[in-house]
């Protein structure tokens, strides 16, 4: 398995983004509180940006009704 990692300070590869993604995060701060990539260095916040693309979030009306957005995701390791 090729493994892309986008955040190097705490392992976390382009599929955990995408999951997280898929999950309800739209934007790279949400990406951030839910696996920490972008907290350190920094270094990766431009390529989570590229991963989540600019278009509209499909889960961002849950989140404006104050429902839970992000989902649990099981370990991809």
């Amino acid at each position: 398995m090729n493994r892309v990692y986008v955040c190097s300070c705490f392992g976390i590869t382009e599929q955990q983004v995408k999951q997280h993604a898929d999950g309800g995060a739209c934007t790279p701060r949400q990406i951030a509180s839910a696996c920490k990539a972008g907290t350190d260095c920094g270094s990766c916040v431009r390529r989570i940006q590229a991963i989540l693309g600019r278009g509209s979030c499909p889960r961002r009306d849950l989140a404006d009704r104050g429902e839970p957005v992000l989902t649990e995701l099981e370990d991809a390791a």
